[in-house]
């Protein structure tokens, strides 16, 4: 099964932008869709992007315009480009990946089969 180890959260200032990546071993990732969650403290976990394993991308309405996911299939990566940071967007980000259901709507947490460990994400103001 694969193992997922999120990288590239910190600390940044609003407006910034950071990237963070998502490293799948013991498992080829082109067998899996890849999303994005994140839980600030005191609140739910939260969807934020899924890459279909045919590239189609789905994000939550709070991060349109301003995160963009991909893929390196060659390199069994995933990313999460995030531009235009704010303070709402502080959290712990997990990578996760879904070997089961197509398509790109995709944003239920029971839906992924694997997690990362999450990174933390702090945008201060």
């Amino acid at each position: 099964q694969v193992q997922l180890v999120e990288s590239g959260g910190g600390l940044v200032q609003a407006g910034g932008s950071l990237r963070l990546s998502c490293a799948a071993s013991g498992g080829t990732l082109t067998r899996y869709a890849i999303a994005w969650f994140r839980q600030a403290t005191g609140k739910d976990r939260e969807f934020v992007a899924r890459i279909s394993r045919n590239d189609q991308t789905y994000y939550a309405d709070s991060v349109k315009g301003r995160f963009t996911i991909s893929r390196d299939n060659v390199k069994n990566l995933a990313y999460l480009q995030m531009n235009r940071l704010n303070p709402e967007d502080t959290a712990v980000y997990y990578c996760a990946a879904d070997e089961r259901y197509s398509g790109v709507r995709r944003a239920t947490g029971s839906v992924y089969d694997y997690w990362g460990q999450g990174t933390q994400v702090t945008v201060s103001s």
